[in-house]
């Protein structure tokens, strides 16, 4: 965690125009600061989190942190944040804890998505295809849940909603893999380096940080924005073209 990230939310805290400010965290440090984020404002917690069994969190994060992301979460729940819990289904690693994870949407007022895998693992790995696609997860949580029903979500929303009966919270699915949100999409990233991402499967089109240093840096920062929206790539299946199928990045790096 940077040490001023703080610094950086109160100060966008206080920015006119900015209406809503989320924060994405593996909840391991996250405790000290939940009464600031509290006093900020700053409700809409993303919580990444591939496993609810102790071992199999253990083994994926090859830390022993479990209690402490836990014990995060009930608190943030029950002092009423907004908590989104992020579940990458992993072929062959986390897959049997889809039905626990979502066990507790029945106890929380809590929303769990569970997402398909990215290829945005920094190891250069090949992705044609995913064995577990957000068909196959609908399809393996009907079979236990078979009167789950869709929710509204927003338009721009990447993920589909659904609620089981009887339960406090809800849980999606995000086709990250599959991509048929691409057309509302409206996310734009910057990396820690300033590089400005308009699609996580597209090149970095422009970086901000070098224009900031430059003279006359607001207009430009506007259009070379508007330019690289402007460009953008109608789906990420166009996008990925430019790699040929192989991802070296990551989401460290990315952001998120």
């Amino acid at each position: 965690v940077r040490k001023d990230l703080m610094v950086l939310l109160r100060r966008l805290s206080q920015l006119e125009g900015l209406n809503d400010i989320s924060i994405t965290t593996n909840a391991t440090t996250i405790g000290k600061h939940i009464d600031e984020l509290k006093e900020l404002g700053i409700l809409n917690i993303n919580v990444s989190m591939d496993a609810i069994n102790r071992k199999t969190f253990e083994k994926i994060t090859r830390r022993d942190h479990y209690d402490t992301v836990y014990n995060s979460i009930i608190r943030l729940i029950t002092e009423g944040f907004n908590v989104r819990i992020n579940f990458i289904a992993l072929e062959g690693q986390n897959t049997e804890d889809i039905l626990p994870m979502l066990e507790l949407t029945k106890h929380y007022d809590v929303s769990v998505r569970f997402l398909e895998e990215m290829p945005f693992n920094g190891g250069s790995k090949n992705f044609n295809s995913i064995t577990w696609d957000y068909k196959r997860i609908l399809s393996y949580i009907r079979e236990a849940h078979p009167t789950y029903y869709k929710l509204e979500s927003a338009k721009t929303s990447t993920s589909m909603n659904y609620k089981i009966p009887g339960f406090k919270g809800s849980f999606g699915v995000i086709p990250s893999f599959s991509r048929t949100f691409c057309g509302s999409c409206n996310r734009l990233r910057i990396s820690a380096v300033g590089d400005v991402i308009t699609c996580l499967y597209a090149k970095p089109s422009m970086n901000i940080r070098d224009i900031l240093r430059s003279e006359n840096s607001e207009e430009k920062v506007k259009e070379q924005i508007l330019k690289a929206i402007g460009s953008r790539a109608k789906t990420g299946h166009e996008a990925q073209g430019n790699y040929e199928g192989i991802f070296d990045n990551s989401m460290t790096s990315i952001g998120g």
